[in-house]
C-alpha cells in the first residue's frame, strides 16, 4: 500500500553543539474511557478559493477507552474517496496522543483533494475519515469512521504579470513585469505606464493564459486563440497603480500617490566595508526605505552610495564625524562637501541595522545597536504546535549569536517567526517578504516588523505596521530544515 502522510508532528533532538531555547515538556497521558466515535462538523462542504483561509470542516473524535488500564491512547487519522474504502488513504496524523480533531482551512482541504486524491476541480466527491485509537499494551485497535460530501476548486494562478506596449518591457512575455501577490488572487503592481495597450499572463514566457479586458473593464480569462484578445488601454504615460482580483475578475488603476523613488538601489560605504560598495536591501513594503544589519569591527567613517562604485550622487551626513545617531541627510551631487558619520572606538564591535529612507526633502538615516533576541520560535497551522503562540515552536540557537535554526516536520498551511511570544499579536515578527509565499530552499529576505515599537513605526510614513502579516505557504508537508538569520534578515527553509 502507498501511504501518503500530509499533516505528521516529528519531534527533533536538537544537536549537541545547539543551544535549544526551552526544554518545557507539557506532555499529559490521556486516559479516555469513553466509546470510540468520529463526527463531521458539516456533511455538505463547497469549497471558495476566496475563503481560502477560512475553516473548511471541524472533523472530531471522541478520546475511546483504554480499558482502565492507565495506559496511553495514540491515533492514526486517514481521509479516502469513499468509494476506495481507504484501499490508498491519505494518512492525517499517525501515533499522535491528545489530538481529538482535524480542521483543514479550505486551501488545504482543496489542495488534498486535488493533488493527493485525484479529484477534478468542480467536482463533488464523498470523502470518508477514519479514525484508528490505539491503546498501548493491547493489540486490538478501536476504529469509527464518518463520511461528508465535498466540492473542490481550481486555484488561481500563484504569478501573475503586466505585459504589452504601455508596459515598461513592451510585449516581450519572457521579460514582462511581475506584479505583487498579496494573497490568493490578489496582485498589486505600481510603476510607469506609457501610451498603448496591456494586459495580464499568468506564466512568463507564456501568452496565454491571460486576463483580458472584458469590455466593461473587468477580467475575463483566456486560454485559447479564438477567444477574444481585448486589452486595457492607457492614455497618458504616468505612475500607476494597478490592483488585480482574479477571485471576483477585477481591476482598478490609479495614478500612484507619489512619485517613484530616484534611486533603486543604495550602498553602504566605509571604513568597515574597506571602502567598497555593500548593497543595501530594499524595504518590501516602501520602496523608499533600504536596509542592511552590520556587525561593525572597523568602526570609523561611513557614507552612502546610490551607484555600485560611483563617488558621486552619494547620500552624506550633514556635518564631518557626524554621530550615528544624528539622522540629518543630505545628497551631495558631486565629490565635495565630503562629510560622513563616525562611529567611536567605545561604540565598535557591536552590531547594529541601518534604516536609510531617500525620500527627497525627507531624507532621513536611522541607525540603532541591535540587540539580539534570546529565542525565535515558529507559528502557524503549518508548525507542529499551530496558532498557539504561547506554546510556539522554539527554535535552536547556534555558535553564532544571530542564527537559529531548526529541523522537523512542516504540515499544509501558514507559517512565521515570532521575536518575543507577545501575548497580544503585537509583538516584534519575521515575516515573509510576499503574502502567502512559497519556500524557494535558498536563501530569502525577510520583512522584520516590531508592532510593539514606536520607533520602529515611526520608520514607515505611509504603512501601517500592525496591519502587515505576510505569511510563508508550506504546499508539501514533510520535514523541513529552517536556518534564520536574524542580523541580516534573511532566511533558508529547505526540504529534506
Amino acid at each position: 500500500m502507498k501511504l501518503k502522510y500530509i499533516f505528521n508532528t516529528i519531534a527533533v533532538a536538537a544537536v549537541t553543539m545547539f543551544t535549544a531555547c526551552t526544554d518545557n515538556d507539557y506532555t499529559e497521558l490521556d486516559k479516555g474511557s469513553e466509546e470510540l466515535a468520529i463526527s463531521a462538523s458539516s456533511m455538505e462542504v463547497i469549497l471558495n478559493e476566496a475563503e481560502h483561509s477560512s475553516e473548511a470542516v471541524k472533523v472530531t473524535w471522541t478520546t475511546g477507552t483504554n480499558y482502565g488500564t492507565g495506559a496511553r491512547i495514540s491515533y492514526d487519522l486517514e481521509i479516502s474517496l469513499a468509494e476506495n474504502d481507504f484501499a490508498d488513504p491519505v494518512y492525517v496524523y499517525t501515533g499522535e496522543t491528545q489530538k481529538y480533531s482535524w480542521a483543514p482551512n479550505v486551501e488545504s482541504l482543496n489542495n488534498t483533494l486535488i493533488n493527493q486524491l485525484g479529484v477534478r476541480p468542480g467536482e463533488t466527491v464523498d470523502l470518508a475519515a477514519r479514525v484508528t485509537a490505539h491503546v498501548a499494551g493491547m493489540e486490538e485497535p478501536q476504529v469509527a469512521t464518518t463520511q461528508f460530501t465535498v466540492m473542490a476548486y481550481k486555484p488561481v494562478t500563484t504569478t501573475l504579470y503586466i505585459i504589452g506596449d504601455a508596459a515598461p518591457n513592451g510585449w516581450s512575455a519572457d521579460n514582462a513585469s511581475e506584479m505583487t501577490r498579496k494573497d490568493n488572487g490578489i496582485f498589486t503592481w505600481t510603476g510607469s505606464l506609457k501610451s498603448g495597450e496591456f494586459k495580464f499572463i499568468t506564466t512568463k514566457g507564456q501568452f496565454m493564459p491571460s486576463y483580458n479586458n472584458d469590455g466593461n473593464g473587468g477580467l475575463v480569462y483566456r486560454d485559447s486563440d479564438d477567444q477574444p484578445d481585448n486589452k486595457f488601454v492607457i492614455d497618458e504615460a504616468k505612475t500607476y497603480q494597478v490592483d488585480v482580483n482574479l477571485l471576483t475578475l477585477s481591476m482598478t488603476i490609479a495614478e500612484s500617490a507619489g512619485e517613484m523613488p530616484a534611486y533603486d538601489a543604495l550602498y553602504f560605504v566605509g571604513n568597515e566595508t574597506g571602502w567598497s560598495f555593500w548593497s543595501m536591501a530594499k524595504d518590501v513594503l516602501d520602496p523608499y526605505l533600504f536596509r542592511i544589519g552590520v556587525h561593525f569591527t572597523q568602526g570609523g567613517e561611513f557614507k552612502f552610495g546610490t551607484s555600485d562604485g560611483s563617488w558621486e550622487n552619494m547620500f552624506k551626513a550633514t556635518e564631518a564625524n557626524a554621530s550615528y545617531t544624528n539622522s540629518s541627510v543630505v545628497l551631495v551631487k558631486g565629490f565635495d562637501p565630503d562629510n560622513k558619520w563616525y562611529l567611536k572606538d567605545d561604540e565598535n564591535n557591536k552590531p547594529y541595522k541601518i534604516c536609510f529612507d531617500i525620500r527627497s526633502g525627507k531624507e532621513r538615516m536611522l541607525m540603532t545597536e541591535f540587540v539580539p533576541y534570546d529565542c525565535i520560535y515558529l507559528v502557524g497551522d503549518a508548525t507542529p504546535n499551530g496558532w498557539d503562540l504561547g506554546n510556539a515552536t522554539a527554535m535552536t540557537a547556534t555558535d553564532d549569536p544571530y542564527v537559529f535554526t531548526w529541523s522537523g516536520n512542516l504540515n499544509e498551511g501558514e507559517m512565521k517567526f515570532s521575536c518575543d511570544k507577545q501575548s497580544d499579536w503585537n509583538g516584534a515578527w519575521f515575516l515573509a517578504s510576499k503574502g502567502n509565499m512559497e519556500p524557494t530552499g535558498a536563501i530569502e529576505p525577510l520583512l522584520f516588523v516590531d508592532k510593539s515599537s514606536d520607533t520602529f513605526k515611526a520608520q514607515y510614513l505611509d504603512v501601517n505596521v500592525g496591519d502587515v502579516d505576510q505569511k510563508w505557504k508550506i504546499t508539501s508537508s514533510g520535514s523541513y530544515t529552517i536556518t534564520l538569520d536574524q542580523l541580516h534578515e534573511t532566511v533558508i527553509i529547505t526540504k529534506n
